[in-house]
């Protein structure tokens, strides 16, 4: 599927958790997204190269994922900046944080400001496992099971997709039908939120646990551009500072409004 140009130009996208490189991503998806894209700042949030699974000498690549890479060559041949902050399956990256390459910056954080001034800390989230975790038997198990979950959402939509229905995501049912992992979620936004509050930001855009989300609590923004193995979802800001939660075909699932309404700018 092709999609029409998203009309007018945002001021930034978000996405992360493309696992380029893994055989659950879905790089057909991800590259007509990508190519349909005008924007001024386009964030890759993290683990956008699966160099973890690809290490586990389990490596996919066909040309869907190629066209990934050359939509984001494209974005970048036609002036947006590309902002790279690595995950935990990209963390190789990380050596190369502070550099700007000819083709994007690199950075360990970033720091979004949206149009009504509000300051974003951009980060992967993979630091926070620490205090999300359980660790041991318990997550090893966990992993395991997701694996095997993420093979039964990629083949029960290829009978889907053969059937001409739309994506439905049977990995994100699914979690949300356990209350453990419920209680994970939860305990990473909060993880979140009080790092923007220590660091005196306004919110914080991420990735890593493959849950869209875009929210506010207590005034300050928590927005989870989700991921290309589950959710096929993004967060985009508008030229009015309107934040939106938007899916692979740019259908809208949640938006914020910005503080107030700046006068718009002559040129975008």
């Amino acid at each position: 599927m092709t999609l029409a140009v998203l009309d007018p130009p945002r001021r930034a996208v978000f996405i992360s958790d493309l696992h380029l490189g893994s055989r659950h991503c879905h790089a057909a998806e991800a590259a007509d997204f990508i190519a349909s894209l005008r924007c001024h700042t386009l964030y890759l949030v993290g683990d956008i190269v699966d160099l973890w699974w690809m290490s586990q000498r389990r490596a996919h690549w066909d040309a869907a994922h190629q066209r990934v890479v050359e939509a984001l060559h494209a974005q970048a041949a036609a002036g947006t900046t590309l902002v790279y902050v690595p995950g935990n399956h990209d963390r190789a990256l990380r050596r190369f944080c502070g550099l700007a390459m000819p083709a994007m910056q690199v950075r360990r954080r970033a720091i979004h400001v949206t149009r009504d001034g509000r300051r974003l800390l951009v980060t992967h989230g993979d630091d926070y496992d620490a205090v999300t975790h359980f660790g041991g038997l318990q997550e090893k198990l966990g992993d395991w099971l997701y694996y095997r979950i993420l093979t039964g959402n990629r083949l029960t939509n290829q009978l889907r997709r053969r059937l001409g229905l739309r994506y439905w995501s049977l990995a994100e049912y699914l979690k949300r039908q356990s209350g453990a992992a419920e209680r994970y979620i939860e305990r990473f936004v909060r993880a979140g939120l009080e790092d923007a509050c220590r660091r005196g930001l306004d919110g914080i855009v991420c990735g890593h646990i493959h849950r869209a989300a875009l929210v506010e609590r207590d005034g300050r923004v928590y927005a989870n551009d989700g991921d290309w193995v589950e959710s096929l979802t993004a967060v985009q800001e508008t030229v009015t500072g309107e934040l939106q939660l938007i899916d692979h075909t740019g259908r809208v699932l949640a938006s914020l409004a910005p503080q107030y309404a700046p006068a718009l700018p002559h040129a975008a």
